[in-house]
């Protein structure tokens, strides 16, 4: 509708000045999501980065990225739906990391042509971290017996109401190897010379955005307002692109969607282990 309306006013009368659609990628990266916790993966923000990579006259795309991680599934596609729209649509990807792009948060980074970072942001992590809790000393002091039946000598592989298994543990880090992987090819693919040869690199350290210019892993230190206006001139301007609303300017149906009683209590519960896990993601960069 805005773009409707906007060619309805003659062009003596329009703004002037290049428009940079900007995209926020904040948050933990997690499947699903609820009402309670809004998660960050390519089904919650698929629609705010088709409509900013398909504004024609804008010459680039702005990503603001403020993220410790998560899921390497969601942060690997959503990479992939960045740089294929960034090649159908011919544009260029320039990337603004706050306070952390970390991990899941740094592999969504590297689609961008460039990235730009805060003195003091968190960049880098570039590695595969899995964690949980168990229970088996819980469940004897409660009284509560286990009983899993299954068909397959692996079917309960890594169940935490079990001891740990040093086969489970084992099996486990061949697939954090394997994803690890191709974390590093993406990161080498992406950032070729650019990157310092330190050993440390792929380690699964992190560091200030400072230091991740020494090393290669940002290509300049800044802010978004300055870069955009010294990039395309002081009349620029930035638009942030915002999730879908209905009709009536509600959120589109989907996440955050009201259910039942018993719906809205299950998503309060899920909601409070999601809390908690997304603290203890920040948690790791001091946040």
């Amino acid at each position: 509708m805005a773009d409707f309306l906007k060619r309805l006013v003659p062009k003596r009368f329009q703004r002037k000045g290049v428009v940079i659609p900007v995209v926020r990628l904040h948050g933990p990266i997690m499947s699903g999501g609820s009402r309670f916790r809004p998660a960050l993966n390519l089904s919650s923000i698929a629609g705010q980065l088709e409509k900013a990579f398909s504004m024609k006259d804008s010459p680039a795309v702005a990503l603001s990225i403020n993220s410790p991680g998560g899921s390497p599934v969601q942060s690997r596609m959503i990479y992939d739906r960045i740089r294929a729209l960034a090649e159908e649509k011919n544009k260029h990807v320039l990337v603004f990391i706050e306070d952390v792009a970390a991990s899941g948060g740094y592999m969504i980074a590297i689609a961008g042509d460039e990235i730009i970072a805060d003195a003091t942001s968190i960049v880098g992590s570039i590695g595969v971290v899995s964690g949980g809790f168990g229970f088996p000393e819980l469940l004897k002091k409660i009284g509560v017996e286990r009983r899993v039946y299954t068909a397959g000598e692996n079917k309960v592989i890594l169940d935490p109401f079990q001891p740990e298994k040093e086969s489970d543990i084992e099996y486990l880090k061949t697939l954090q190897l394997e994803i690890h992987e191709i974390f590093i090819d993406m990161v080498k693919a992406r950032r070729g010379a650019l990157l310092a040869d330190d050993p440390t690199l792929f380690s699964g350290l992190f560091w200030t955005g400072r230091k991740g210019l020494d090393l290669g892993l940002v290509d300049r230190l800044g802010g978004m307002r300055e870069e955009i206006k010294t990039r395309y001139g002081k009349d620029a301007r930035l638009e942030l692109i915002g999730a879908q609303k209905g009709l009536f300017g509600r959120r589109a149906p989907g996440i955050g969607a009201f259910g039942s009683v018993d719906q809205i209590a299950v998503q309060a519960v899920a909601g409070l282990a999601e809390t908690l896990e997304e603290k203890a993601l920040w948690g790791r960069y001091g946040l």
